[in-house]
C-alpha cells in the first residue's frame, strides 16, 4: 500500500536496526533503558512486528502509559450511559470496543441484552445520520477519545447545530492527553529515560504539545508514527539526544505533524469545548484538566443536561492493578488474572477490552517474548 510500505520496508528496518544497536553498544547501559510510549497504538504496534525482539538482549524495556481513552473510561462514564440507553425512547451510541467495558455493575453489552438500546457506529456522523432518520426518538452518542477525535465529535456537533436536530445529544467524554502524561511523570513510576509520544494527536496538538516533558521533567520525547520504521527511527533519536546530553522534543512523525497542530481542528475544540476541571479516570484516580465539556451555548446538545442523569458514583477502587499497569509499574503477565480470569472474551478489566489495551496486546501476541 502506497504511504505505507515504505515505512514497514524490511531493508529500512535492517539498516535502522544496525543503527541502534550501535547506538546502544556506544551508550553501553548499565541497566534496560526505560523507554515509554503512552500511545496502545504504539504498543500494539511494537508487539505485533516483533520489535521487542529485534533489539540486543537486555538493552531497552518498553513501559506502557495509559494511551488508551476505551481503557481509561471510568466506571461511572459506562453507569450513565447504561442509564440513558435504558430510558423509554433513548438510542445510546458508541464505539464497539465500548461494549464490553464492565460498569459498577454491568456493561452495555450486558444492558443491552437486558433491552437497552445500545447500537455500535463507527463514527458520530453515523449517529447523526440516525438522528435524522428516527426523528421520534433521542440519539445520544457516547463521545471518547482523546484529542485525536476531538474535532470529528465538535464538527458533528455543528452539524446538528445547522441542521437543527434537536433529537441528537452528546454524553462528552472526551479526554487530554498532556494532563495524563503528567500524571503519570510526577508519579513514583519508574525512572524513564526517554518518550516516544503519540502521532495522532501531535497531528491534532502539535508536537509542541509536549514541550513540557523535557523542560520539566528533563526527559527527551520523541513523536511517533505507528510504522516499524517510525518506531525505531523515534528510538534511535531518542538514544542520540541522550549519547549528546540533549533533552529536547524531536517531530519524527513530519509527514503528519508540525509544531504547532492543525488549525482547523483546534478551531473546533475551541469552538465547541471548555475544561471540565478534575475527572476521573479508570486506574488513575482524578486527573486536574483532565477532561472537556461542552460549552454552555451547546447545552441543549448535552445529554446529561438534557437528561439529568445521575447514577449512583461508584464505590472504591477496582479490585485489579490495571491502574499500575497503565503507570507503567507493572507489566501486563505480572498481573495474577492475566490470562486465566482475565481474558479477551471475559475481561475483568478495561485493559483487556479494547483494541489499544496494553494487556490485550500482550494476550493476543504472547507467543512472543516479553518486552
Amino acid at each position: 500500500m502506497r504511504y505505507v510500505d515504505e515505512y514497514r520496508a524490511p531493508d529500512a528496518v535492517r539498516v535502522l536496526l544496525d543503527r541502534v544497536s550501535g547506538l546502544l553498544q556506544e551508550i553501553a547501559p548499565a541497566s534496560p533503558l526505560q523507554i515509554m510510549e503512552f500511545c496502545g497504538g504504539h504498543t500494539h504496534a511494537i508487539f505485533r512486528f516483533g520489535l521487542h525482539q529485534t533489539l540486543p538482549e537486555g538493552s531497552v524495556e518498553w513501559v506502557h502509559g495509559p494511551g488508551c481513552p476505551v481503557c481509561v473510561l471510568p466506571r461511572e462514564s459506562i453507569d450513565t450511559a447504561i442509564d440513558l440507553a435504558r430510558r423509554p425512547g433513548v438510542t445510546l451510541t458508541t464505539f464497539g470496543d465500548v461494549l464490553r467495558v464492565p460498569g459498577t455493575r454491568q456493561s452495555l453489552l450486558q444492558a443491552a441484552a437486558e433491552g437497552a438500546d445500545v447500537r455500535v457506529v463507527y463514527s458520530p456522523l453515523d449517529a447523526l445520520a440516525l438522528a435524522r432518520e428516527h426523528p421520534d426518538r433521542e440519539i445520544v452518542f457516547l463521545a471518547i477519545g482523546f484529542e485525536t477525535t476531538m474535532p470529528a465529535t465538535a464538527l458533528t456537533l455543528l452539524q446538528a447545530v445547522r441542521e437543527g436536530l434537536g433529537n441528537f445529544s452528546l454524553l462528552c467524554r472526551h479526554i487530554t492527553t498532556p494532563a495524563a502524561v503528567r500524571a503519570v511523570l510526577q508519579g513514583p513510576d519508574p525512572a524513564l529515560d526517554g518518550v516516544i509520544a503519540p502521532g495522532h494527536v501531535a497531528t491534532v496538538l502539535g508536537s509542541a504539545a509536549f514541550d513540557f516533558i523535557p523542560r520539566d521533567y528533563r526527559l527527551p520525547v520523541v513523536v511517533s508514527g505507528f510504522e516499524p520504521v517510525d518506531l525505531l527511527h523515534a528510538l534511535e533519536r531518542l538514544l542520540l539526544q541522550r549519547l549528546e546530553g540533549r533533552c529536547a522534543v524531536e517531530n519524527g512523525y513530519a509527514r503528519a505533524v508540525r509544531e504547532q497542530g492543525l488549525p482547523p481542528a483546534l478551531d473546533a475544540i475551541g469552538r465547541v469545548y471548555e475544561l471540565r476541571g478534575e475527572a476521573g479516570w479508570r486506574g488513575l484516580g482524578r486527573i486536574a484538566d483532565s477532561a472537556v465539556r461542552l460549552r454552555t451555548e451547546y447545552a441543549d446538545f448535552d445529554a446529561e443536561r438534557r437528561f439529568g442523569s445521575r447514577p449512583t458514583p461508584a464505590s472504591g477502587e477496582e479490585p485489579l492493578p490495571c491502574g499500575e499497569v497503565m503507570r507503567g509499574r507493572l507489566r501486563p503477565p505480572q498481573c495474577p488474572w492475566f490470562g486465566t480470569r482475565c481474558r479477551p472474551d471475559a475481561p475483568l478489566g478495561a485493559l483487556m477490552v479494547s483494541a489499544e489495551g496494553a494487556c490485550a496486546a500482550y494476550h493476543r501476541y504472547r507467543g512472543s517474548s516479553a518486552p
